[in-house]
């Protein structure tokens, strides 16, 4: 049975060298005053739960970098549309934390909706022009929602440097700008997607797929593929390199193609010819799954 993170007090693990698990604001930001008291360089890893290696490589390289780290477990319903997965959305409390225990995680702040949004959300952080830019321009209201979570979850623990997944280039480009014209103390830090062997990008709405659905979903990784390898091949025309991953999406009908577009990935604005470190993203639906994945050209 799937434990809720509020009936989890920090004394569930109440040996001192052992993992802690917070519910509320004011317990894990003591705990992470308490570790720079001690000079501990704080890394953090914001994740909505459903771990999987994707996740776990992120708290492996935040273990590499940091003396302290903390893991956010957290399904923000900010960032979700009126009709969309919040309410299905994967959770595993209880399996999260015994990974991120073996992974020797020091906190997991698991607060509750009401802890984090007590008054509603008033007070919101925006991030204009680029955040109506690939998903944010299907999903509105998106990135709003996950600048307003990333930049409380920041005040909250305060850390030196946060782990992001490469899987989630807009959120990437999208969390960047807000440090940057905020002055975050925050070093944000971007770690490779995490695939299985033939190809999928890990995500946790993959556990949505059934076994033909998975074999279709790997149309997204297999159309960059296609466009790499003809870069590759000296292909710098953007509609050429777009029509080649296109034609892949017209072959797997099951599949339904959102966009396919090849971008600065600072800015997210369409690139006038494709160059090193070119971004192409792709987001498609496989059944009622949203799926995305990308590959910065290199």
């Amino acid at each position: 049975m799937t434990v809720r993170p509020e009936t989890l007090r920090s004394s569930s693990l109440p040996s001192a060298s052992a993992m802690r698990i917070y519910n509320t604001i004011e317990q894990m930001r003591s705990a992470s005053r308490a570790a720079r008291s001690e000079d501990k360089r704080i890394g953090f890893v914001p994740t909505m739960g459903a771990l999987h290696e994707g996740h776990l490589s992120l708290v492996k390289a935040a273990k590499a970098q940091s003396d302290f780290v903390a893991v956010s477990i957290f399904v923000n319903p900010t960032q979700f549309g009126p009709n969309e997965d919040f309410a299905r959305y994967p959770r595993s409390f209880e399996r999260d934390c015994q990974l991120l225990e073996v992974e020797g995680v020091h906190a997991v702040f698991a607060p509750a909706v009401a802890e984090m949004y007590p008054g509603g959300e008033a007070t919101t952080v925006m991030v204009h022009g680029i955040s109506e830019k690939l998903c944010g321009r299907s999903r509105p209201g998106h990135f709003h929602g996950v600048a307003t979570v990333v930049s409380k979850l920041f005040h909250i623990v305060e850390p030196d440097c946060a782990f992001f997944g490469q899987k989630d280039a807009a959120q990437v480009a999208v969390i960047r700008r807000m440090v940057r014209d905020l002055d975050m103390r925050a070093e944000i830090m971007v770690c490779p997607i995490v695939r299985e062997a033939d190809g999928l990008a890990l995500s946790s709405r993959n556990a949505y797929l059934d076994a033909e659905q998975r074999k279709t979903a790997l149309v997204l990784s297999r159309s960059l593929r296609e466009i790499e390898q003809a870069f590759g091949s000296g292909e710098r025309r953007v509609a050429k390199l777009i029509e080649i991953g296109q034609a892949l999406f017209r072959q797997t009908p099951a599949a339904r193609l959102e966009y396919l577009e090849i971008v600065d990935p600072d800015t997210l604005d369409p690139v006038p010819q494709v160059a090193k470190r070119s971004l192409v993203a792709v987001a498609a639906f496989v059944g009622g799954t949203r799926l995305i994945d990308n590959v910065l050209l290199a």
